[in-house]
């Protein structure tokens, strides 16, 4: 019997979860990309029907969904990826980073903290967490 990686596995359906509101974000449009923090920018742009913003979330959301395969991948549920331990522990560290630059943010620039940059930033680190304890039971 295979044992599972329970941490990557819940891992992994965050990165999927993830990757999915991306999705959901292009389809939502412009009052999506607005809420989700995507910047002026890419807000006009989706306003003026640019496919600039769908293409890019589109990117991103593929890069979660890579992301999950390769947790899930470690979890035990998929067949062993390429380069399997040192991609994780890269997501893992993109994660962790992600979620601690809010803290020299916070020093630096307070005025461009806002309240969905700390929750975005809590939600990276708790994830980046998980994938870290996941790879450390990996046998």
């Amino acid at each position: 019997m295979v044992n599972l990686n329970k941490t990557l596995i819940i891992a992994g359906l965050c990165s999927l979860t993830t990757s999915l509101l991306h999705l959901i974000i292009i389809i939502g449009g412009t009052a999506w990309y607005r809420f989700f923090g995507a910047g002026e920018t890419m807000v006009r742009l989706s306003r003026q029907g640019s496919i600039y913003p769908a293409v890019i979330t589109l990117g991103i959301a593929l890069v979660f969904f890579g992301w999950a395969l390769y947790a899930f991948s470690a979890a035990g549920l998929l067949r062993r990826l390429p380069w399997l331990k040192p991609v994780l522990i890269i997501i893992t560290l993109i994660y962790l980073l992600r979620g601690a630059g809010l803290l020299p943010m916070v020093l630096i620039s307070p005025g461009q903290v806002d309240e969905f940059l700390i929750i975005t930033s809590i939600i990276s680190f708790l994830i980046g967490s998980l994938h870290l304890a996941g790879i450390r039971q990996m046998e």
